[in-house]
């Protein structure tokens, strides 16, 4: 099951997560401390640099499949994520905000290329699809042990070699990746698509080159001016999910189905549940630096930015665990559909809020929250995530037509990108002003009444998933039924 190629990409997914989560776990004191912006600007950047970067994703599955090939745009993609923390070190070191906009608008696009490139690369690398699909969970576990421990660390390394220092570090992890990404070139390329068998032709080359530039162009915009920007993330997405209905409707009948399918797992459920998942470099974030004091299980020592590092923790142990409890359930004739998981996951999701909703309601005069809380916190949410994260790609990629694969996986990035905006949107309602004090009754109220807003919604999206599992559960059989007339038909014949 395992070989060269897959460790070899797993390898490349560490040195992400360890860069990249990194980098964000240090970007909220960056830009509230070092560049002076507010707490709800800092918030929508923050939001923003976590979901524009699959919103990219979008051109990314069509450069993919149409232009450059999976393993040539995965190269490509560490390339870029290497110069935007070389770009965060410049703009870190003079306090320069163009240039740090500008490196972490490299870095999401480098994101956005990534995103459906990797999944289909890395699948490539696996001799059946059963494989694949049962180590994909893993794969996610190795995303988050970096994730773990870039978020965990980063946070002690700039108290010695400054924020500058912490970009730097991502910079050289990602130069590791590409690398790795070289030096496996030839195994990797045989294993593809046989696009990144071709050389890429002039034309195409200059159509991703102009591309590219445009769209680095317009997200640095966006994040010059994220009032506007958002809107813009509206656009792109929405255009996205209409330029996919448009192809159910050129379809076979039996492919659109599928197709509808995808459609209602992303655009429904995945954007629901990814609305929460930003909240944890948001509302949470903030509600940790203003709120968590003291030592993880009374030992451990944790800044208050670094408690993001407890979700990767618990996601390493849930990658695993969930892969065994769903395998010995199906063992026993007992099966659940991808979007039954994920009514699941939001009964977890409302359990978590729920937990913090009470914590805030419950402060004390000295304003303080055990780690411990946001550690079972992470733990539920964490169990979430696993699931959604690593069993909506394998489903997209199970049941989507091959021809259009990359731009299919890229519908699950518009997704995060869309609900990263609006959670951050939503999450300002709870933002304080400049030199304002943390109180007691500021946070029991403000904190409180948003986190019981969104534990309620959450119970109320557990009903919404299990009546969208039927729903999907009928469109995939209804497509097998057709496709199995459309073979035996005399036409088809």
């Amino acid at each position: 099951m395992w070989n060269k190629l897959n460790k070899s990409m797993m390898f490349c997914q560490m040195m992400f997560g360890l860069s990249f989560y990194g980098v964000m776990v240090i970007l909220t004191r960056f830009f509230l401390e070092e560049l002076n912006y507010s707490e709800a600007d800092t918030m929508m950047v923050v939001g923003a640099f976590s979901s524009i970067g699959p919103l990219f994703a979008i051109a990314g599955g069509i450069i993919c499949d149409k232009f450059l090939g999976s393993k040539r745009a995965l190269t490509i993609a560490y390339i870029c994520f290497a110069a935007g923390y070389a770009l965060l070190v410049l703009g870190s070191s003079t306090l320069n905000v163009p240039l740090s906009l500008l490196g972490i608008a490299l870095a999401s696009y480098a994101r956005g290329l990534m995103s459906p490139s990797y999944p289909s690369l890395y699948k490539r690398t696996f001799k059946s699809h059963e494989d694949f699909e049962n180590c994909y969970p893993i794969n996610y576990s190795v995303n988050n042990v970096g994730a773990l421990l870039g978020q965990y660390l980063y946070p002690i390394f700039i108290l010695t070699v400054g924020f500058s220092g912490g970009f730097t570090l991502s910079a050289v992890m990602a130069g590791l990746a590409v690398a790795a990404l070289f030096i496996f070139h030839k195994p990797l390329v045989s294993v593809g698509e046989d696009i990144d068998k071709e050389p890429v032709s002039v034309k195409n080359m200059a159509i991703f080159l102009g591309l590219s530039a445009a769209m680095l162009g317009m997200v640095f915009f966006m994040f010059s001016d994220m009032d506007t920007g958002q809107y813009i993330v509206y656009a792109i997405g929405g255009a996205a999910l209409l330029y996919y209905v448009s192809l159910i409707f050129k379809s076979g009948r039996s492919d659109g189905m599928r197709m509808g399918a995808i459609l209602v797992m992303t655009a429904v459920l995945t954007t629901a549940f990814f609305v929460y998942y930003g909240q944890m470099m948001t509302s949470m974030n903030i509600v940790a630096i203003n709120t968590l004091k003291g030592d993880l299980l009374g030992f451990i020592p944790l800044a208050p930015e670094a408690a993001m590092a407890l979700n990767p923790l618990w996601c390493i142990a849930m990658g695993p665990l969930i892969t065994l409890l769903f395998a010995n359930l199906e063992k026993r004739g007992i099966q659940f559909s991808t979007a039954t998981k994920i009514s699941f996951a939001f009964i977890m999701t409302a359990v978590a809020f729920g937990i913090l909703t009470h914590a805030v309601r419950t402060v004390g005069a000295d304003v303080s929250i055990s780690p411990n809380v946001f550690l079972v916190i992470h733990g539920f949410q964490a169990f979430s995530e696993v699931i959604v994260g690593s069993l909506v790609v394998a489903f997209i990629i199970s049941v989507t037509p091959k021809e259009i694969e990359g731009f299919s996986v890229s519908l699950y990035s518009v997704a995060i990108a869309l609900s990263g905006i609006v959670g951050a949107v939503i999450s300002g309602s709870i933002a304080m002003e400049k030199g304002q004090e943390i109180t007691q009754s500021f946070v029991q109220n403000v904190y409180g009444d948003y986190f019981m807003m969104l534990t309620v919604a959450a119970v109320v999206m557990v009903g919404v998933a299990l009546a969208a599992s039927l729903l999907i559960r009928k469109m995939i059989n209804k497509a097998d039924e057709w496709e199995e007339t459309e073979e035996l038909s005399p036409a088809t014949v």
